[in-house]
C-alpha cells in the first residue's frame, strides 16, 4: 500500500521536481518507508511506499522495465502476481507484485494484465517511447485515484491534498456536492467536493498522450447475469461460496509483514477472523473498539476465545471522539461520511503498533443482501398501492437525509441529483427490481464504505484488505447464488404475513438476510454470533446531542449553502428525526471541511 502522484503537462512548468516532492510529502502517511520520483520532460511521477511484499530497497518505486521504456508507480496489491508471472517470459529482478505489472503490460498489454489481475490498485504507468500515460483504477474502486485536467496540465494522486500541494491547482468548493453528500454520505464518482478535481472511475483506465488527449476505457463491470433460479442444489452452491470465500481470504493473507483482522463480533468480521486464524501459523491479532455506554465487546470476545487470537479491546471516550474529528477530515479531503469513521481510525492507529495489514468486512452486505429492510424494497413495492416508479420508491428509502428536508434547508444546485436519477432510472429499466437493488449497492453504495476504509487505515500507514469485494467472489454470487439463497423467507406463511406489512417490521423476523453466508458461517462460528440481529457500528451521537447543538450554533450560521434563518429549524428537525444526531453531525462536517480547505491559496 502506498500513495502515487504525478504531473503531465504541455507547458514548461518551473520547479517540477520541487512540486512532485511537495506532493509526495503531503501523503507521507500513505507510505513512510521510502519515496521517489521519475521525470521525463514535462512528465513527472512520484511515489510514497508502505512496504508489504518484498520489502527490500530493490522493490522501491518508481520502478522501471528492463528495457527502461516503462515507468510505474502503484498503490495496492496484485494478490495473484505469482500466477501471472508463470505466463511471462521476463527476467525478474525482484519478488514484488509491482514488477509483475510492468512485465505483464510490456509483454501482453494492459487489457491482458487487467483481465488476469486479482487485486486492489491505483496505477500510473508511463511509456517513455510512445509518451503515453495510463491511469488505472481497480474494478470496485477500492483504491482511490483523483485527477485535475485544466490549463494544459494533468495533475493526479491517491489523495486530493497532493493535487493541491502541486501549487498548480486552485481549491474551489463544489456546491453541487452538498446535496449529493447529504443523500449518500459521500460523493459518487467521478465527482468530488472540489470543482475540477475528479475521480478515475472504478473498472476503467485513462490513456493520456503527450498532447493530453484523454481516452477512457472500461475494462470491467458487474456481471450481466443475476441468478433468480428457484430450482437448485443448496449444498453444492453453499460449498461453492465457502470455496470462493476461502480463496478470497487466503489471497489477502499474502504479505511479508504482520497481519490481523478487525473483529466487531458480527458475522462478517467473525467469519474473516475464523478463516484467517485457520490459515495462519501464528496467533492472529484481532481488534475491536467501542464506547463504555455502547459496544459489542461480549460478541467479539466469543470469537477471540474460540480462535485463540491475540485480542485487543479499545474503549473510546467522547473526548477521544471530538478531538479526532477535525484531524480526520484533513486526511480524507472531504467531510466524514459516517460517525464510525472516527473510532475506526483510532482503532487503526492502535493496531499499527503490532501489524501493518488488516482484513476488514466491507462488501459482505452488498454481496448477500445484508441491509434487509432496503433490500426488501422490491417485495414491499409490489405489495403497496403506489403509482410512483420503483426507482422513486427505492431512492426515498435509501437517501440518508430525506429529499424534502434537503430542499427545505439548503440552497445549492441539485444537478447531480438529476444526473444520477436519470442515469440510474435508465439502468433500472427492463430488469428485475431485485437485481437493480443489488447492482445499485455494488455500483454506488459500497464506494462510500471504501473511501472510509482507505482514509481510516492509510492515515496511520496501515493497509486494509476487503475479501468480500474480490471480483471472482462477486461474479460467483451474481451468476451462481439464487436470490432466494441471499434473502430467505422463514417459510411460505412468513412471506404471506410480510406482504401485509413493511420490511421495517418483518426484516430479520420473517426472513433471513445473507442466508447462505450465515449457512457457511455454521462451519466456523457459534449460533449466538450467526443468529443475532444485524447491528451497525454504534456511536452514541444522540446521547451527545448537546455537544452537537453547540457546535452547530457556532458553525452553521456562517454556512452560505444553508438557506437564511434555518439553523434553529434544523436543530429542532434533527431532534425529531430518528437519525437526529447524524443529520446534524453531517451538516457540521461540511463546515469543518470548508474551513480547513478553502480559506487559503494553494497556488505557488
Amino acid at each position: 500500500m502506498c500513495g502515487i502522484t504525478g504531473i503531465y503537462s504541455t507547458n514548461t512548468i518551473p520547479n517540477l521536481e520541487k512540486r512532485i516532492q511537495k506532493m509526495n510529502d503531503s501523503i507521507q502517511h500513505r507510505g513512510p518507508d521510502s519515496e521517489g520520483y521519475y521525470k521525463d520532460g514535462n512528465l513527472v511521477i512520484g511515489h510514497r511506499r508502505l512496504s508489504i511484499i518484498d520489502t527490500r530497497e530493490i522493490s522501491n518505486q518508481p520502478m522501471h522495465s528492463n528495457n527502461n521504456d516503462w515507468h510505474l508507480v502503484f498503490n495496492g496489491e496484485i494478490y495473484n502476481f505469482d500466477e501471472i508471472k508463470k505466463h511471462l517470459n521476463y527476467e525478474f529482478k525482484t519478488a514484488s507484485d509491482t514488477e509483475v505489472i510492468i512485465a505483464a503490460v510490456e509483454e501482453k498489454g494492459m487489457d491482458w494484465f487487467l483481465k488476469e489481475a486479482n487485486g486492489m490498485f491505483a496505477i500510473a504507468l508511463y511509456n517513455s517511447i510512445s509518451k503515453v500515460l495510463y491511469l488505472v483504477r481497480d474494478r470496485l474502486g477500492i483504491k482511490p485515484l483523483y485527477f485535475h485536467n485544466l490549463d494544459g496540465n494533468i495533475v493526479f494522486s491517491s489523495e486530493i491534498k497532493a493535487i493541491l500541494s502541486s501549487g498548480l491547482v486552485d481549491a474551489n468548493f463544489n456546491e453541487e456536492a452538498v446535496d449529493e453528500y447529504l443523500a449518500n454520505r459521500y460523493i459518487r464518482s467521478p465527482y468530488t467536493f472540489f470543482k475540477d478535481i475528479f475521480q478515475v472511475q472504478p473498472g476503467t483506465y485513462l490513456t493520456i498522450d503527450e498532447n493530453l488527449n484523454k481516452k477512457e476505457v472500461k475494462y470491467w463491470d458487474l456481471p450481466e447475469e443475476f441468478n433468480t433460479s428457484t430450482s437448485y442444489d443448496e449444498e453444492t452452491i453453499l460449498k461453492g461460496l465457502d470455496d470462493e470465500l476461502n480463496k478470497a481470504i487466503k489471497y489477502r493473507l499474502i504479505a511479508d509483514v504482520p497481519l490481523g483482522t478487525y473483529l466487531s463480533g458480527g458475522v462478517d468480521s467473525s467469519l474473516i477472523t475464523a478463516i484467517t486464524a485457520l490459515n495462519s501459523k501464528d496467533k492472529v491479532n484481532t481488534y475491536t473498539i467501542g464506547f463504555e455506554e455502547l459496544n459489542e465487546f461480549e460478541y467479539s470476545k466469543i470469537i477471540a476465545d474460540q480462535y485463540h487470537t491475540n485480542h485487543h479491546k479499545i474503549v473510546m471516550t467522547k473526548k477521544d471522539y471530538m478531538s479526532n474529528w477535525e484531524r480526520l477530515i484533513n486526511f480524507k479531503d472531504a467531510p466524514l461520511g459516517v460517525p464510525n469513521e472516527i473510532p475506526l481510525a483510532v482503532m487503526s492507529s492502535k493496531l499499527k503498533e503490532k501489524i501493518t495489514v488488516v482484513l476488514s468486512g466491507e462488501g459482505a452486505d452488498e454481496l448477500m443482501g445484508g441491509y434487509g429492510r432496503i433490500f426488501r424494497a422490491p417485495f414491499d413495492y409490489e405489495n403497496e398501492n403506489t403509482t410512483e416508479s420503483f426507482y422513486d420508491y427505492f431512492i426515498s428509502k435509501y437517501d440518508y437525509v430525506p429529499r424534502s428536508m434537503r430542499d427545505e434547508l439548503i440552497n445549492t444546485p441539485k444537478n447531480y441529483r438529476e444526473e444520477f436519477d436519470n442515469e440510474i432510472k435508465n439502468e433500472f429499466e427492463n430488469k428485475p427490481n431485485e437485481e437493480n437493488v443489488f447492482k445499485f449497492f455494488h455500483k454506488y453504495h459500497v464506494k462510500g464504505l471504501l473511501q472510509r476504509v482507505d482514509m481510516t487505515t492509510m492515515q496511520t500507514s496501515v493497509e486494509a484488505r476487503v475479501p468480500f469485494l474480490d471480483h471472482n467472489l462477486i461474479e460467483y454470487s451474481y451468476r451462481h447464488i439464487p436470490y432466494d439463497l441471499k434473502l430467505r423467507w422463514k417459510d411460505e406463511d412468513s412471506k404471506k404475513k410480510a406482504s401485509q406489512t413493511s420490511s421495517d417490521n418483518y426484516s430479520e423476523v420473517l426472513d433471513t438476510p445473507k442466508y447462505l453466508l450465515r449457512q457457511v458461517s455454521y462451519n466456523y462460528l457459534p449460533k449466538e454470533i450467526i443468529e443475532r440481529k444485524k447491528v451497525g457500528f454504534p456511536v452514541p451521537l444522540t446521547e451527545w446531542f448537546e455537544n452537537l447543538e453547540s457546535l452547530a450554533e457556532e458553525l452553521l450560521p456562517k454556512a452560505n449553502w444553508l438557506k437564511d434563518g434555518v439553523v434553529k429549524e434544523l436543530i429542532e428537525k434533527s431532534k425529531t428525526e430518528t437519525r437526529a444526531g447524524q443529520i446534524l453531525w453531517m451538516f457540521i462536517n461540511i463546515e469543518l471541511f470548508k474551513k480547513n480547505y478553502f480559506n487559503k491559496n494553494w497556488r505557488w
